[in-house]
């Protein structure tokens, strides 16, 4: 067998797929990499090998070794919810009601007056601004506020916890972080047992049967999830589309394109240098892609180089707001879909369909190459957004 590939594999600017990944996919679709903690894993790369494992029991979020080491996504979601993380029938089962259609309808509104109370203060700025610290690190956050029932003034202190909890560089920070998140949402979910409300937690208290532990692990997860994940996409969403002119112009002409082009941007969207792809554990031995797979062996699953794959999606490189992206899996795939997805593709149109109507002439105030993902996090995103108009 050749010598493992080394991860992570460096890209030449933030919009682009890592060359390395671009030559692994002319190879074949499954490939033995080397993570940078030094283990081997199994990296993902082709479309439907990635949709196929998505779904599939082969394959576990928690290594069959209990004793072996998890990797930092996997030991952050398993700190969060502690034994719902391996019970993913029950966790869906009291996530998915509060992201029906109708709740985030409801919701919709008040995203949107939001988000026009944040572009009221970017247009009152002398450009250029940053758009990622005007817009894509706040709305985020002042949405789950709302939603959760957190209140306002905590939204700051909340925001650093989640910040500092995703911090892959720090490991003392990083627990300190989760500390400060678990400490906040255990008195959170205590004064709405006490005093429920129209939001979330109170929804959640009140399902029959749910504990404490529970009702706190999901807490946390909304929090983390709905505020680290939607701060990165908004900043790339925007990117790629001001990269590529006319087709920010083929919105400002036509906002009925901004549903797909929301999908088309998270299809585009660059992942963390630090990540591989999503982390699973093989807990039985099985073939795929021309290579045997052996139980406990770690697992990748690259959902950005599936989604940049030629046999799904012609021109994969190219952004058109236009295309059919019902293959993408941005979202992931099966029972493994993000539950929060219709939340991020919300609040995804409402900052474009306001961006497009208030600075139609809104372009990047740097060149591409000037601008540098986040590789302190284990979420990723842009470190700023300059913008002018």
């Amino acid at each position: 067998m050749s010598t493992p590939v080394q991860l992570p594999l460096e890209q030449a600017n933030v919009l682009q797929l890592a060359p390395g990944m671009r030559e692994l996919q002319s190879r074949g679709t499954v490939h033995r990499v080397r993570t940078q903690q030094g283990g081997q894993a199994w990296l993902v790369t082709g479309h439907a090998e990635v949709r196929q494992l998505l779904d599939d029991d082969r394959l576990s979020r928690s290594n069959p070794d209990p004793a072996a080491p998890q990797d930092g996504g996997s030991a952050l979601l398993a700190t969060l919810l502690g034994d719902l993380a391996t019970d993913h029938p029950r966790m869906r089962a009291l996530l998915d009601p509060h992201f029906s259609a109708e709740r985030m309808q409801a919701v919709r509104p008040q995203v949107e007056k939001l988000c026009a109370q944040l572009l009221d203060e970017l247009a009152a700025r002398q450009p250029p601004v940053d758009l990622r610290a005007v817009l894509a690190t706040e709305l985020p956050v002042l949405v789950m506020c709302d939603w959760l029932g957190v209140p306002q003034q905590d939204a700051g202190r909340f925001g650093s916890w989640i910040q500092d909890a995703a911090n892959v560089a720090d490991p003392v920070r990083a627990k300190q972080g989760l500390g400060g998140l678990f400490g906040y949402c255990k008195q959170l979910v205590a004064a709405k047992r006490e005093n429920p409300g129209d939001d979330a937690i109170s929804r959640l208290v009140a399902t029959e049967g749910i504990t404490d532990d529970e009702v706190l692990g999901l807490t946390a997860l909304l929090l983390f999830g709905g505020y680290e994940t939607t701060v990165a996409r908004i900043g790339t969403c925007v990117l790629l589309l001001l990269s590529e002119p006319e087709q920010w112009q083929a919105l400002c002409d036509d906002p009925g394109l901004i549903p797909g082009a929301v999908d088309e941007t998270l299809r585009r969207s660059m992942p963390n240098p630090h990540n591989g792809g999503m982390p699973r554990y093989a807990v039985t031995d099985f073939e795929i892609g021309g290579v045997t797979i052996r139980a406990g062996d770690f697992v990748l699953l690259n959902t950005i180089a599936a989604n940049h794959d030629e046999a799904a999606f012609a021109e994969p490189d190219r952004v058109d707001v236009t295309r059919d992206t019902a293959a993408s899996l941005a979202f992931g795939h099966g029972a493994h879909h993000c539950a929060g997805a219709a939340l991020a593709r919300m609040q995804l149109r409402v900052v474009l369909t306001q961006l497009v109507a208030r600075f139609p002439g809104l372009r990047l105030a740097v060149g591409v190459d000037a601008l540098r993902l986040r590789h302190d996090t284990l979420i990723g995103g842009l470190v700023e957004l300059p913008v002018t108009w």
